[in-house]
């Protein structure tokens, strides 16, 4: 049987979501705790992607196999289970059952981050914002945002030796706007590329210092160099704030399907 589970974590003290050898990730912790709870063997997650370090997700999916199938209200308790054994910057929402064919990562039709920069000094959220003080041409950043719909290939936004086949990306939406004191950029895509978003928005703050025109934001996407671009956003004010499926693919045929 296969399940999906919907949670949420603080990035700060970990190296991403990914398992990696000799330092903490958010996978590793939840396979631990899952592993305790359900088998005496170590249960594999496969997540809906791929944060960066420090980088935290306010909505993440991920899935994994059992041999037995669990009642609504067994997934209740262990989502409770899983709750009380995690460390506190690690949320369980919701356990389900899915169809066997479901898949965390590769059922994702888009996944939307959004980037927090603060304009004002708070002490209370400069752990999860970017404060920067100096005045940016908020306009000429949003119509360089557009630009990023007319395009596909993102080279110069991503991490270079990096594994993947191609650095294809479909964004559909891209846009600053401002919510109280915080400067907000959401971006929605297919997919995304290793360190993709933070050189997005390192880029287009460099435009809006008027330090690269709308023309030079073009030329460094054509370039496919990531040298070419401005230098990658901290990590510590990003998030994954959506992943969308279609649900009527996901959920078995007698589950309902708003999600």
């Amino acid at each position: 049987m296969r399940y999906f589970i919907h949670l949420a974590y603080n990035g700060t003290a970990y190296f991403g979501w990914q398992s990696q050898p000799e330092h903490p990730s958010v996978q590793e912790t939840l396979e631990k705790c899952l592993s305790l709870l359900l088998h005496p063997d170590r249960i594999a997650i496969t997540g809906c992607g791929r944060t960066d370090t420090g980088v935290h997700a306010a909505s993440f999916y991920a899935h994994f196999d059992v041999e037995n199938a669990f009642s609504p209200t067994e997934c209740e308790r262990i989502k409770n289970q899983l709750n009380n054994f995690l460390p506190k910057d690690i949320v369980i929402f919701r356990l389900f059952a899915v169809k066997g064919t479901a898949h965390a990562r590769f059922d994702a039709e888009s996944r939307t981050y959004q980037y927090f920069i603060a304009t004002k000094k708070d002490p209370f959220t400069y752990s999860q914002r970017f404060f920067y003080h100096r005045h940016l041409n908020l306009d000429l950043m949003n119509q360089a945002a557009d630009i990023l719909k007319k395009n596909e290939d993102f080279t110069s936004f991503s991490k270079v030796h990096t594994q993947v086949n191609n650095f294809i990306c479909h964004i559909s939406e891209a846009f600053w706007e401002m919510k109280g004191d915080d400067l907000v950029f959401t971006i929605t895509a297919n997919r995304f590329l290793r360190n993709m978003v933070r050189a997005i928005v390192g880029t287009l703050l460099d435009v809006g210092l008027e330090k690269l025109t709308l023309e030079d934001f073009q030329n460094i996407i054509e370039q496919k160099n990531r040298c070419e671009a401005g230098i990658s956003a901290p990590a510590h004010a990003l998030f994954l704030t959506d992943v969308r499926y279609n649900w009527n693919e996901i959920l078995p045929d007698n589950e309902e399907t708003d999600r």
